[in-house]
């Protein structure tokens, strides 16, 4: 039987993950590839540690050059993490015409460019299945599943983090200082969580989702992002009461030519199928303009569900070995770009409902002078609920708009705050209710 040989940099949680994926369903794997999928060499730092998968520990180096450089390997597999090195070997791997495998979601969407241009200069392939959601194989769908549609917009929950931490905030009513440090002790968070609860890691996610459903290579910078520490338990009663959710999504809009791309809290409808994902479950839903609403839902982090992903790029690498062929499909799907490339809406330029939360001084025509600003700059108010005083001398004011421009809100905002009947400063949230199963 033919051997297909792979080297691994990298062998933390989803290095063990992808080895335990190739030891317990090798025969599984070879039936369906018709070759073998060798590991010849893990390189890391740590090569005494347990990570609960027996390997030969001939195979290990802590020299990551002694993969690069062996002309028997044929995948690369890059599980390192960070940008700077892990560039380096992988675009010393494939100048050795090597192809690769990475999970690496930075990388990808920040010199995602870079490297696809690499890797069609050395005549091999790049893949990266386990970069966004984990296990839910979203980075296929788009490439192949759904290549027949224009992509029309994707909503999605990429981190599952942010996505445990609202799920505690909402069911039980924590703070969010309280439901961090739960996610932290459950393992679900990081020591430095800041990546996942600061919009960085799903926006990251969403740059290289992007490329694939639109055609070019976008740039991470270019994403809106907003986190999720200023939620409260107070906007998430009051969304509540409106028949909302608030989740952290990442959203990419086709609209009039243009690109929306933003990750920040949103109110979602309740009987959205986005509002029934918890824990620290992902889901990506796509809408395509022939096939409607998909929806694709599962573990978006993990040993062994990122594993899982890391390893279905081994296989159908190695499938286009044994047929002798590279490069079948594009990295980002389209053989040559969009006639027409598109290009970002700037956020100020977006239109959406709102989630305002006022904190006011308790006293006649405050509601008023409110909406007074928010009707001179073409602001329509849906709901309002204007409760009892909870402070001393200021009342909570909340309401839904309809639809909106960001730069008409941020402009009346900027304006109310000023007034003197206001308190605090005024809560925004953005409404997400145009798409939805």
């Amino acid at each position: 039987m033919p051997q297909v040989k792979v080297g691994l940099i990298g062998f933390g949680t989803v290095g063990a993950g992808m080895v335990e994926v190739l030891i317990n369903n090798r025969q599984l794997i070879e039936d369906r590839v018709g070759a073998e999928i060798v590991l010849k060499k893990i390189a890391d730092l740590d090569i005494d540690s347990d990570r609960g998968v027996k390997i030969d520990t001939t195979f290990l180096t802590t020299d990551a050059m002694e993969i690069v450089n062996d002309p028997e390997i044929d995948i690369v597999v890059e599980l390192m993490g960070g940008c700077d090195q892990a560039m380096e070997y992988i675009l010393m791997a494939m100048e050795k015409g090597k192809h690769v495998v990475t999970a690496n979601k930075a990388l990808i969407a920040e010199y995602g460019k870079l490297l696809f241009e690499m890797a069609e200069r050395y005549g091999v392939d790049i893949a990266f299945e386990a970069s966004v959601a984990g296990g839910i194989p979203i980075i296929r769908v788009l490439k192949e599943g759904l290549a027949a549609n224009q992509i029309k917009a994707v909503l999605a929950i990429l981190n599952g983090t942010a996505n445990y931490i609202l799920t505690r905030m909402t069911g039980e009513g924590l703070s969010f200082d309280e439901a961090l440090s739960i996610a932290k002790r459950l393992g679900y968070a990081e020591a430095d969580p800041t990546l996942d609860i600061d919009g960085s890691d799903a926006a990251h996610k969403l740059t290289i989702v992007i490329s694939l459903a639109f055609g070019f290579p976008f740039k991470y910078e270019n994403v809106y992002k907003e986190g999720i520490d200023g939620v409260s338990p107070e906007d998430i009663r009051f969304a509540g009461e409106f028949g909302y959710c608030i989740k952290l999504l990442a959203i990419a809009r086709e609209v009039d030519g243009d690109i929306e791309a933003r990750v920040h809290p949103a109110f979602v409808p309740l009987d959205h199928i986005l509002a029934n994902v918890n824990e620290a479950y992902n889901a990506v839903y796509v809408e395509g303009d022939f096939t409607g609403p998909t929806l694709f839902y599962g573990l978006g982090a993990g040993r062994r569900p990122t594993g899982s992903a890391v390893v279905s790029d081994l296989i159908d690498i190695a499938r286009n070995q044994v047929k002798g062929i590279a490069r079948r499909v594009s990295p980002i799907s389209f053989a040559r770009p969009p006639a027409k490339e598109l290009s970002l809406r700037p956020m100020d330029q977006i239109v959406t409902d709102y989630y305002f939360r006022f904190s006011a001084v308790d006293s006649p025509g405050v509601l008023s002078k409110i909406s007074g600003i928010l009707g001179a700059n073409n602001i329509s108010i849906a709901s309002v609920i204007q409760k009892s005083r909870e402070t001393h001398g200021s009342v909570p004011i909340v309401m839904l708009t309809h639809e909106a421009k960001e730069s008409n809100v941020r402009k009346s905002l900027e304006l109310i705050d000023k007034l003197g009947i206001v308190t605090e400063k005024t809560v925004l949230f953005r409404v997400e209710k145009k798409t939805g199963i």
